[in-house]
């Protein structure tokens, strides 16, 4: 059997279980895996001992090294920021590999399609939990819908990375940081857009956390959804043109939503402009910046009070009570944004510690009708983590890629171009083998 090579840039908390997978499977199908990271050390805590694999530093801004590793491999999978994939793909079409993103399609990757198809290259993106799974186990319904003659009439999906039950039991916010937690400070900037009852939606960021969609989960609970980004761009995609509602979200615990609207209203979730005095700040005076300094409340606390019409016991000054916000605690900064001060002081307390365990929800909802009678399927997911390394978000973001490039390097994946997994040589094994993890959509009629 040819050795193959596999190259995983970026060795961040969403890359242990791929990476892991990828050196199981490397004896059997005759792998050499090279991870690649910034810091040398993130990239060989991920390879460990393993014979398989090899670490080694990687750094966009050193080209030529950057075009040597890549050259020298079959297939890379990128697990850097997003806006780093476009300089990835260039090197890629240039050296003619195959490349493997989780993240959405932006307009410069998509405009390698062409000359990826020319150059018989997949440039396969959005295949990890969301955007991944939720577009493959929707196409899965979607198209046992459609087989059976049904014609969709609505589909919503919202999916949340949030924490166990018994994890951190004192934490008001039921959340943590299990992704990248600057993606999810200035999550939803912009303006969402969707289809609800066959009228067009837009809601700007500083309504995005007043209209939420209640979500109800088997056996989990009660939860809340907020629009994601755009929907509307995947109504070709999921081959559902003429449907009265689409509908893409994020997943939160009840609550949540209320409280971030606070923080969004303030102006701490600003990623435009440095703010002054930082080094000398503490937290209450970060949200002080943002409040009325002619104000006759003596505090920060009663001025968020007093401006929201809350009370001291109230929820939203609960959870950000427990957020440290109004303590006199140095930030620990010398300069930054409000996003980034801000995420700076969650961290402290939002990030995962030895034995967390964090919790994936997925729900889907579909309406469609046959002849005259209208019929309704849900399904959810739910994945919970081993651990603060081992978590559900990192399996369920990473195997998806793992897989894919297996099918891939196997010949098994004929697609070609700028695509996302939505053609069945894609979805259909990965689906099949997801589930041997444990990650299965569970779906049920609904009278």
């Amino acid at each position: 059997m040819e050795r193959k090579f596999i190259l995983v840039v970026g060795a961040g908390r969403s890359s242990s279980s791929l990476i892991s997978y990828l050196l199981a499977q490397a004896a059997t199908y005759n792998w050499t895996v090279t991870v690649g990271d910034v810091s040398l050390e993130a990239a060989q805590r991920r390879v460990g001992k393993s014979p398989y694999g090899k670490a080694v530093q990687f750094n966009m801004d050193d080209h030529e090294r950057s075009r040597n590793l890549i050259e020298a491999s079959d297939v890379v999978i990128s697990m850097m920021p997003a806006h780093l994939h476009p300089r990835v793909a260039e090197i890629c079409l240039a050296e003619k590999r195959h490349l493997l993103t989780a993240s959405y399609v932006s307009d410069e990757m998509k405009a390698f399609d062409s000359q990826a198809k020319a150059n018989d290259l997949l440039f396969l993106n959005e295949c990890g939990l969301d955007p991944g799974f939720d577009h493959m186990s929707a196409m899965l319904l979607i198209d046992r819908i459609k087989s059976k003659g049904g014609m969709l009439t609505s589909f919503e999906s919202f999916t949340g990375g949030l924490i166990a039950p018994e994890t951190d039991p004192e934490n008001p916010w039921r959340y943590k940081f299990t992704w990248n937690p600057r993606n999810i400070v200035i999550a939803g900037q912009g303006t969402a857009k969707f289809l609800q009852e066959g009228n067009f939606e837009f809601i700007p960021y500083q309504q995005l956390f007043l209209r939420t969609t209640p979500v109800s989960v088997p056996g989990f609970g009660e939860y809340e959804g907020y629009a994601n980004r755009d929907s509307l761009k995947y109504l070709e995609t999921y081959g559902l043109k003429g449907i009265r509602t689409m509908l893409r979200g994020t997943l939160r615990n009840k609550g949540f939503c209320k409280t971030w609207n606070v923080l969004v209203q303030l102006g701490c979730c600003e990623d435009t402009y440095q703010m002054e005095g930082v080094a000398n700040m503490t937290h209450a005076g970060f949200m002080d910046s943002f409040l009325d300094g002619r104000s006759s409340a003596s505090s920060p606390e009663e001025k968020v009070m007093n401006l929201f019409n809350l009370s001291k016991g109230d929820d939203v000054m609960t959870k950000l009570r427990w957020s440290s916000l109004f303590s006199d605690e140095k930030i620990g900064l010398l300069t930054g944004t409000p996003a980034q001060i801000l995420e700076h002081i969650l961290n402290k307390r939002w990030n995962l510690a030895p034995g967390d365990k964090d919790f994936i929800v997925m729900w889907h909802r579909f309406v469609y009708e046959i002849g005259n009678t209208s019929k309704e399927i849900q399904a959810h997911l739910t994945v919970v983590g081993e651990d603060e390394v081992n978590t559900a978000m990192a399996k369920t973001v990473g195997l998806p890629l793992a897989i894919s490039a297996k099918l891939l390097l196997e010949g098994k994946i004929k697609t070609r171009g700028v695509v996302i997994p939505v053609q069945r040589d894609i979805y259909i094994p990965v689906l099949e083998e997801l589930s041997e993890h444990g990650i299965t959509l569970i779906d049920r009629e609904i009278d």
